[in-house]
């Protein structure tokens, strides 16, 4: 799989962390300048630290990256989190960063996009905005765990949100409540 993973400025640096843990390979991060502020706010970490965990690092402003064109297949991408600012952006049609370029690409191209946002309480503009591009084709996941199997850990916590993730990609299957009266 070619994964592109975008982390933005809203709160939530946790769960991007762990999904870049967890995903399989191939993953190419891009982080915005206030996703790099997230980082190093909310995990004491810079870009750098998330080297070991992706195949390659695109800057937000490079807009020659190869993910910016609907000629190169992805099979998805993965902003986590993301911000309503973001969100806006890809609803209203703007690309003018590579983040949001590349949800455009994404929407234009049908590739799978996943938004995760972690914003709370969302604008009546916000929650139109998400409608929109749930129309379009985007996943909207709101940063919202389940609770159901009684997380002991802020990691089983923030695990079981990345897992609904994953998922959604159909790269593993997440815990289901009372999902063995299925099998």
């Amino acid at each position: 799989m070619k994964i592109v993973v975008g982390i933005t400025g809203s709160s939530g640096a946790v769960y991007a962390l762990d999904f870049l843990k967890k995903c399989p390979p191939k993953k190419f991060l891009i982080t915005s300048a206030w996703g790099k502020v997230l980082l190093r706010d909310e995990l004491k970490m810079g870009e750098k630290d998330l080297l070991p965990f992706v195949d390659r690092v695109y800057s937000d402003d490079d807009l020659t990256a190869p993910m910016a064109s609907g000629s190169n297949v992805l099979d998805a991408c993965v902003i986590l989190p993301a911000s309503t600012s973001t969100v806006g952006k890809i609803a209203s049609g703007i690309g003018d960063t590579l983040i949001t370029r590349t949800a455009q690409v994404c929407l234009k191209e049908r590739f799978p996009l996943i938004l995760c946002i972690r914003e709370t309480p969302l604008s009546t503009l916000t929650l139109e905005q998400c409608a929109r591009l749930s129309g379009y084709g985007a996943v909207i996941m709101p940063i919202s765990s389940p609770l159901y199997f009684v997380p002991e850990t802020v990691g089983e916590y923030v695990g079981a949100f990345t897992d609904k993730v994953l998922a959604q990609l159909g790269v593993t299957n997440s815990r289901g409540w009372r999902r063995e009266e299925l099998e």
